[in-house]
């Protein structure tokens, strides 16, 4: 399993929010590519982007790129500009036809992310919820060609509170591609957790590495069986 450091953008600045309220951003950084260069300093493998091209060139590593991308055309252009992947959100699931275009023209390299809240799918942000259930989605995204799900727990994002393991545990079950945990992701003993989940092959944390709750050279050294 791999870990992946995310960083989020608003107005410039590398920014973290609670639950996905755009009211909740705690800023970490005026700088969001030198805060790309820290991780990559660290260890980090790849990194998690929403939004901002300029830090796919600020480091070597593979960057997966997600965040309002609803359409082909912006599919190429990150592609274009060096991300490794991109991730298709509110598209995966009112979009379908776009997903497997996608999945043609650029195999492995469409990963699908998938929100999920009480059950249901949020989309649009997390500002809206979708009764389609996630696990029916995580199918039709992996019949549609994805690389990847990446399952985040909106009410565990940015709780520092741990992963909900149940779902990525539910979820594994179902589908064969892999899935990339997300939300609330805090210790190294719940990175153990996942570890330990087949399926899991990837986990994106946030705030924890921000806050200095978990450090990221640690949870590599956990990973490559060095703790």
């Amino acid at each position: 399993m791999i870990l992946i450091p995310a960083i989020d953008i608003k107005g410039g600045r590398c920014v973290r929010l609670t639950q996905g309220a755009m009211d909740s951003e705690t800023v970490f950084s005026e700088d969001p590519a030198a805060m790309a260069q820290q991780w990559e300093s660290q260890g980090a493998e790849r990194l998690h982007l929403v939004d901002l091209e300029r830090i796919i060139k600020a480091v070597q590593i593979p960057v997966q790129v997600g965040g309002g991308i609803r359409d082909l055309e912006r599919v190429e252009r990150y592609l274009s500009a060096g991300a490794a992947a991109v991730i298709l959100g509110t598209a995966a699931l009112q979009n379908e036809s776009l997903v497997k275009e996608a999945t043609r023209k650029f195999p492995r390299r469409i990963i699908a992310g998938i929100d999920s809240k009480k059950g249901q799918i949020a989309v649009r942000g997390w500002t809206e919820v979708h009764p389609e259930e996630v696990e029916t989605l995580a199918i039709r995204m992996q019949e549609a060609g994805v690389a990847a799900l990446i399952l985040t727990d909106i009410e565990k994002d940015g709780m520092l509170a741990g992963p909900n393991v149940g779902l990525f545990r539910e979820i594994g079950m179902q589908v064969e591609i892999p899935i990339i945990a997300s939300g609330g992701i805090a210790t190294l003993p719940q990175i153990q957790q996942l570890v330990e989940i087949p399926g899991v092959e990837g986990a994106i944390v946030g705030k924890a590495l921000y806050t200095g709750a978990l450090s990221l050279p640690k949870a590599l050294a956990l990973l490559r069986g060095e703790n």
